[in-house]
């Protein structure tokens, strides 16, 4: 039953495996932001856990999908693998420091604004949404390498790693929605802008996945591109916020559990 799924699936086209990936994060992330209609505040172990959780299967994925495949495949290509896996992962990690900062002075128009709301919906919505690009991107890149390498080994890894993003991004969208209502934003706005932080990632990741099978050369470079980007946001955003529990050395369980899953699946999957 499971075979004949998966034959299914690698007969479709890697971009619409793409959309069809980066819409279930999108839609995790607008779960996350649902919660807006049912709580006014989430527990706080819960959202932690969840966190500590997802980062390590982030930085299992960033290795073992990403950084690892991007050296083989440079090394295949006859690229310099040491130069360009570097120059990737440290431009990924680049790239959203620079969006980090981008956002931070977009949001400084509106530091003495009246309305105070607007100003925080800002913040908020631009600084997930632009962790959520390389995320999108990540997965794009996953599924269309199964045009180089069309196995069911390759889509079980790229399919765990989108769930594995979508699982840190149920979080990220409560963690728009609830403070919006706090600000005072209806309920209704305050979901739309929390699942709107995720929209990125559908776009994002059929792009990714047309530039890896449009030009096979820069597979090697986006792969660690998308693991520098990973790490970046696994270190800057979500072990500081999980660590910040008082229970925190739970909470690192919590990530040693997601990496260990994760390694497990893509040592498994070859």
């Amino acid at each position: 039953m499971v075979i004949s799924v998966i034959d299914k699936l690698l007969d479709i086209n890697p971009v619409i495996l793409a959309l069809f990936a980066t819409l279930f994060t999108w839609g995790v992330t607008a779960l996350g932001a649902s919660l807006v209609f049912f709580f006014k505040k989430v527990n706080r172990n819960v959202m932690d856990a969840m966190l500590g959780f997802a980062a390590g299967v982030m930085i299992a994925a960033s290795f073992w999908s990403l950084l690892a495949p991007g050296i083989s495949l440079a090394e295949e290509l006859g690229k310099n693998s040491a130069l360009v896996s570097l120059i990737g992962f440290m431009s990924g990690g680049v790239i959203l420091y620079i969006g980090d900062k981008i956002c931070k002075k977009i949001t400084k128009k509106y530091k003495n604004s009246e309305n105070e709301s607007l100003r925080r919906s800002i913040l908020l919505v631009s600084s997930i949404s632009l962790h959520n690009i390389p995320e999108g991107l990540s997965v794009g890149v996953a599924f269309g390498n199964l045009v180089y390498a069309n196995s069911a080994s390759l889509l079980l890894t790229a399919i765990v790693f989108a769930i594995g993003i979508g699982l840190q991004n149920f979080p990220e969208g409560s963690a728009v929605s609830l403070p919006l209502r706090r600000e005072g934003l209806s309920r209704s706005k305050s979901f739309f802008y929390g699942q709107l932080s995720g929209l990125v990632e559908p776009i994002s990741g059929v792009i990714g996945a047309l530039l890896v099978m449009s030009i096979k050369s820069v597979l090697p470079f986006l792969l660690c591109f998308a693991a520098g980007a990973m790490i970046y946001v696994v270190v800057e955003e979500l072990i500081p916020e999980s660590q910040s529990n008082k229970s925190k050395d739970l909470m690192a369980f919590f990530t040693l559990i997601g990496f260990g899953i994760m390694m497990v699946l893509d040592v498994a999957l070859g």
